[in-house]
This record gives structure tokens, C-alpha cells and sequence, in this order.
């Protein structure tokens, strides 16, 4: 535990004005960001008499090591800098908002020619615009099938559209009429595009004039005796004031607002929020976070707008936001608001009649969902911690290992050995720092070997980063190279695997966890723990020990461990399959009729490569079990017509890799949606 006395800043060097300021450990971890009018007065109240403090404060005070600052010339500078910043470090004792669940939005990809309607979670996309967030997928379906008869937008996905343009027939909504079928040309794009225009303008509450104007169609066409025209709009216009039944009238003045409630305790708090546009509820969303800080209820809403609307700009952002108590600064934020949206934004809080009747039912919502977040959260919180408890009692540690990173080794018959790296910390997956690493040389002979090189690199960079530095860093930088992210010295973000572990798991038994030791050994590293996890009777190894430890199995600490290697396990055998699927995608040897993939690859382990391959006579190859020499000669015809292949390319940094360089790169978003996935073993993948 630090004093924060050792760093706290001199008498006149702290400035007067805004900024924002960051609270660093030792580690130089960005732990605390914070902005303020007065930087001189914010920083004064941090250190005082620890007993004065706030106990969540008094935790992050002497957690720190080192405070930094930023002047801002204005307040509204400081709110921005001060978001970039959590988004950039995210510090542990910021208040971090998560979601109580993945609200599904109705986007409409206007970036496209032929404009999609369709279901979509996650990050925003620039050219989609999206109405929401719907509390469930269904009925966000349950819309867009009422929608569709009165705008038949396109719904497919691309691979079926591209399929009925090519045979010419549309699916099954363009027969029934729920599509327009621009995939064969029954209407241009500029005519879908319009009705997707359309669609959206409807959805974005702007529905009265719609409809009047299908009810004037309607009276025409019944006046002109096209009584068939006039049936086919009346129905339209049903279907139209059905989809709008679905979201009851709130506001009678068809207000378009947000409104936010918050409920909390001393240690949590949710907010949720209504989205409300043209008097109507479209959509509503809540969070949960853990009061890692002493914040009132107004400093819980500045931090909720600045996650609801960093992202957004325009109409996403309305022209009211009804909030339950308001920030200390409100111009600032309002100012901020008005820049995202481009038009002056009213944040006040609702004082009587509609606004203030659906905020106590907002409230109402935010209480039952702090409440069964608690619920659930309890036992998750007790469970971690009891299992944390049981591992550093099990190893001897001289405290909970809160940062525990897992190595995992996974080859096919010796080929394409790759290994894996999974960080879990306070119990829980870091997906962001996953890494991945190339075995090269002699190295995949054996699982032995492959664990001590990996275990050096990893640390050899950080010691490397250590002696660069003179201390030890951590940070968030993006890129790639021999298993290890670059380093920026002109913004100072330091290398993100340069923070250490407090304890490294490897998946296998004694002669691993050997290896392992061996390999910090050599480094001069003694104060990072080693263990492995053997499969057979998931026993746990240490260094220099004959017997293993046996957790028993209704261990939470056994379970803990096991969570750790299975996902290091299943990140390691993804990696491979991607490498050996990518070896052999487009392979001389497809263009050979009846050559399976068991005889591929029993060709390319005999002779290394496709390049040996190809300079080998028939006789050679006549060699290979189960290769004729009809078969032979047709391999021999297919290398010689085909043009050698195309040298790698490390996808992070665009240099060309020569055979066993160890260009590797970060996890995708794809394989990080799956994380926590169970595994499986085929063939011979270990």
C-alpha cells in the first residue's frame, strides 16, 4: 500500500484551472481518471487525512503511485478529454457502466446500394441507421413483417441476394410481395432506396403524414372505382396503425426525449433509460456499474450521458434528456450535448404532469433492475473470491493471484505449432489482451520445448520493457510483431503485455510446468508463480515437486483453473485450424481429382512443403502410401501448370515472412464472441 504522501505534487505546481488528471500505480497502470473547474482544489482533496476519505477513495489513493495532469482551456474540453481517456484506459476505479444484457436495435444499412433491414447487436456502423434499442429480438420481427407489406425492403442477407440475381428468381417474400426484389430487377436501386427512405422516416416517428397521405390515395382510388387498389391501401394503412399500436402513446405532444432514472446503494447503482420519440416509448436500455469511487447521483448521470451519446451524433441525440439529478456543471454537459447533436439539448429534471409520471415509471424499472442484478451477482462476486482464496492457498501464495495468464501449446502431428495466451483477472476473462504466438525452429518438436520458448519471449519482452522504461508500464497500444505490441514513446502508451502476472498456468503436467520455471529462471524472474493443470485427473503441478496437488472437486479454485486452461485451449486450437486451413486454401494439389484431404497432407508432412513437393520425381511420390502412379503423375502435371505461391505477408505490420517468422496477430471480434466456448479434440490436435 502506497503513501500518498511519496506523491503527492509540490505546493504551486498543481495549476488553477480546468483539466483532466490521471492517478497511475506503480505498475504506471492508468488507475483513476478524472476531470475538474479547478485542478489545484480537486487534486488538494485527494490528499488529506486518509480517515477523511471516502473508502473507495482511500483504496485508489494509496493504490496509486503517481498523479498526472492536463489543463483544457475549457469545461467542455475537460468532459471530452476526460471520456477519450476512460475509453482509451479503461481505469479500474472510473465508474464502468455494463449493460444488463445486448439490446438488439432495427438497423437499416443505407450504406449499402441495395438498402437491408435486419436485426443488429453491438457496435454502431458508420451509413446504418438504427431505431431502438428493442427489449427483444421478436419483436423487432414482429415490426418489420407488419412493415414490409407497405415498404417491401430488401431483408435477405447478401449471399442470397447475390444468389437470386444470379438464377434470376427472387425468394420467397418477393412472391408473396414482403420484398420489392431489387436483386431482379423489378425496381432500380434509386426506387429502393426511396422505399427504404421511406421505412425509415416512418420509424423515425414520422408517422402521421404518412398515413394521410395513404388515406388520401385510398379516397382517390375509391372515387376513380379502382376499388382493388383501394382495398390493397386500406389494408396497408391497418398494418401501418398496427405496427404503431405496439408502442403505446407516453407524451401526448409527441415529445422526443430521453428520460433517465438511477437507483443505488452504497456499493452499485443501475440507470435505465426510455427512449422516447414522437410521444411514443422506442426503445429502452439499462445499465448496471460498481461504485469503485465516491460519486453522487448527479456525477452517476454525467457518467451515463457521456456513455449513451460518445458515440452519437444528429438525431441520435435528442432535443430533451430528463434526468433525475443534475450533474455539479450543467452548461458544460449541455454544451457537449449540443455539439454531438448540432442543435441546443435540454437536460433538466421533470418537475410535474406526463414527463414526471413516466419518470417515477422509469425509476420503477431501475429499482427492479438493481435489484435483480444483486441477485444475480452475489454468488458470482462470493464465488470468485472463495475461488481466488483456494488457489493462492493451495500454492502458497502470499496473496489472491488477481492477474493469472494461461499457456496452451496446439499442433497437428507436429505441424503448424501455435500457442496460445489467455489473461483472466479478479476471475474474469481479459479477452482484450488474448495473445497468440508462431512456434518456429526445433522448437515444435515437442510441447516441452514449445512452452519454454513461448514463456521467453512473452517475458523477455518484459524485461525488455522494464530495463527500457526504468519502470514498470502497462497500457492499451494496438499492434503486432514476435508475439509482443509496439511501443509509442512520442504519447508514452507503453506496451501492453509489459504488466505482470501474479501467477502463470500451463495446460499440462510436470515436465511443462519445468519448462516453464526453467524459462523464468534463466530471465531472473522469482516472484511470478508457476502451475500446470494435467488433463488426466486434472491434477495441479508445481515446480520442484514430486506429487501434485489434488484440489478436490467441488473446488472453486479447481474449477477457476479449469475455466482458465479450457479457454487457453480452445483460443490455441482455433489459431491452429485457422493456420492449417489457410496452408492449405487454395493448394496446386485441389486441382488433382480424388485427392482427399487425408492424402494431401500425408504428401505435404513427407516432404515439408509444396515447393519440395514439386521439384520431387514421380518415383518419389509414388513413395507416399496409398499414391499411384496415375495419381502420381496427375500431382507432378498440377505443380508444374500452377505459378508458385505468393510469399506470406504479416497481416499487422505488411511485411513479407520468411518460412517460421513469428508475425503474429491480435484475436479477431469473431473468435472473442465465442470465447468461453467448449472444445473439442479431432484427429490427432493436441
Amino acid at each position: 500500500m502506497a503513501d500518498p504522501s511519496s506523491y503527492r505534487p509540490k505546493p504551486g505546481q498543481i495549476p488553477d484551472s480546468p483539466g483532466v488528471y490521471k492517478f497511475r500505480d506503480e505498475h504506471r497502470r492508468v488507475i483513476y481518471v478524472g476531470k475538474a473547474k479547478s485542478l489545484r482544489q480537486r487534486l488538494a482533496s485527494y490528499f488529506q487525512d486518509l480517515t477523511n476519505l471516502h473508502p473507495r477513495t482511500r483504496t485508489m489513493v494509496t493504490t496509486a503511485a503517481s498523479v498526472e495532469w492536463t489543463v483544457v482551456s475549457t469545461e467542455v474540453e475537460a468532459l471530452q478529454l476526460e471520456y477519450s481517456w476512460i475509453k482509451e484506459f479503461d481505469p479500474r476505479f472510473n465508474v464502468k457502466y455494463r449493460d444488463d444484457k445486448s439490446y438488439p436495435y432495427l438497423a437499416v444499412t443505407m450504406n449499402e446500394e441495395f438498402p437491408r433491414v435486419q436485426v443488429m447487436r453491438g457496435h454502431k456502423r458508420k451509413g446504418v441507421r438504427y431505431f431502438g434499442p428493442y427489449g427483444h429480438a421478436w419483436a423487432i420481427r414482429d415490426t418489420v413483417d407488419l412493415l414490409l407489406r407497405v415498404f417491401p425492403v430488401r431483408t435477405c442477407s447478401a449471399g442470397v441476394f447475390k444468389n437470386a440475381a444470379r438464377t434470376g428468381r427472387p425468394c420467397l417474400l418477393g412472391y408473396i410481395g414482403k420484398c420489392s426484389a431489387p436483386c431482379v430487377g423489378r425496381v432500380t436501386a434509386e426506387e429502393h432506396r426511396e422505399l427504404a427512405e421511406e421505412f425509415s422516416d416512418f420509424m423515425a416517428g414520422r408517422t402521421g403524414t404518412y398515413i394521410r397521405r395513404l388515406e388520401q390515395r385510398m379516397t382517390d382510388a375509391a372515387e376513380e372505382m379502382e376499388y382493388e387498389r383501394a382495398a390493397r391501401l386500406r389494408d396497408d394503412i391497418e398494418a401501418l396503425k398496427k405496427a404503431m399500436e405496439k408502442n403505446a402513446v407516453v407524451l401526448a405532444d409527441a415529445t422526443d426525449a430521453d428520460l433517465m432514472a438511477v437507483a443505488e446503494d452504497e456499493l452499485e447503482a443501475a440507470v435505465q433509460i426510455f427512449h422516447v420519440r414522437g410521444g411514443r416509448v422506442r426503445g429502452q436500455r439499462g445499465w448496471v456499474t460498481d461504485k469503485v469511487e465516491a460519486v453522487t447521483t448527479g456525477d452517476l448521470v454525467e457518467h451515463a450521458l457521456q456513455q449513451l451519446y460518445g458515440e452519437e451524433t444528429g438525431d441520435t441525440v435528442p432535443k430533451e434528456v430528463l434526468v433525475p439529478a443534475l450533474p455539479d456543471l450543467v452548461e458544460p454537459v449541455q454544451e457537449w450535448l449540443a455539439a454531438r447533436r448540432g442543435s441546443n439539448v435540454s437536460l433538466r429534471i421533470p418537475q410535474r404532469g406526463d414527463k414526471k409520471a413516466l419518470m417515477e415509471t422509469v425509476q420503477r424499472n431501475a429499482l427492479q433492475a438493481l435489484a435483480l442484478h444483486k441477485t444475480k451477482r452475489a454468488s458470482d462476486l462470493t464465488t470468485r473470491s472463495r475461488a481466488l482464496e483456494e488457489i493462492a492457498e493451495a500454492l502458497v501464495l502470499d496473496s489472491a493471484p488477481l492477474r493469472i495468464e494461461c499457456y496452451d501449446i496446439s499442433h497437428l502431428q507436429g505441424d503448424d505449432v501455435v500457442a496460445s495466451m489467455v489473461v483472466f483477472e479478479d476471475g474474469l476473462q481479459r479477452k482484450g489482451e488474448y495473445r497468440r504466438f508462431q512456434i518456429k525452429g526445433f522448437a515444435g518438436q515437442d510441447d516441452v520445448r514449445s512452452m519454454h520458448e513461448v514463456i521467453t519471449r512473452r517475458f523477455r519482452r518484459y524485461l525488455a520493457e522494464k530495463e527500457r522504461t526504468g519502470e514498470w508500464t502497462d497500457g492499451e497500444s494496438e499492434g503486432a510483431g514476435d508475439g509482443e505490441h509496439s511501443f509509442t514513446e512520442e504519447d508514452g502508451r507503453p506496451k501492453r503485455f509489459a504488466y505482470p502476472p501474479q501467477l502463470v498456468v500451463v495446460d499440462g503436467g510436470r515436465p511443462q510446468v519445468a519448462a516453464a520455471r526453467r524459462a523464468l529462471d534463466e530471465l531472473g524472474i522469482d516472484d511470478i508463480a508457476v502451475c500446470g493443470l494435467a488433463k488426466r485427473l486434472e491434477e495441479v503441478w508445481l515446480p520442484h515437486d514430486d506429487d501434485p496437488v489434488v484440489l478436490p472437486r467441488s473446488s472453486e479454485g479447481l474449477y477457476l483453473l479449469q475455466r482458465v486452461r479450457d479457454e487457453a485451449h480452445r483460443f490455441a486450437i482455433t489459431y491452429q485450424r485457422a493456420k492449417r486451413a489457410k496452408r492449405f486454401k487454395a493448394s496446386p494439389l485441389d486441382e488433382v481429382p480424388g485427392l482427399g484431404e487425408t492424402r494431401k497432407q500425408a504428401l505435404i508432412k513427407h516432404f515439408g512443403s509444396v515447393k519440395k513437393l514439386r521439384s520431387a520425381t514421380i518415383d518419389q511420390i509414388c513413395e507416399i502410401p496409398g499414391i499411384g502412379r496415375k495419381t502420381a503423375e496427375a500431382i507432378a502435371v498440377a505443380l508444374a501448370q500452377a505459378a508458385p505461391a505468393a510469399p506470406a505477408v504479416n497481416t499487422a505490420t505488411g511485411e513479407i515472412m520468411e518460412d517460421g517468422e513469428p508475425g503474429t496477430t491480435p484475436d479477431s471480434p469473431e473468435e472473442s464472441v465465442s470465447a468461453g466456448a467448449s472444445y473439442e479434440r479431432r484427429g490427432q490436435e493436441t
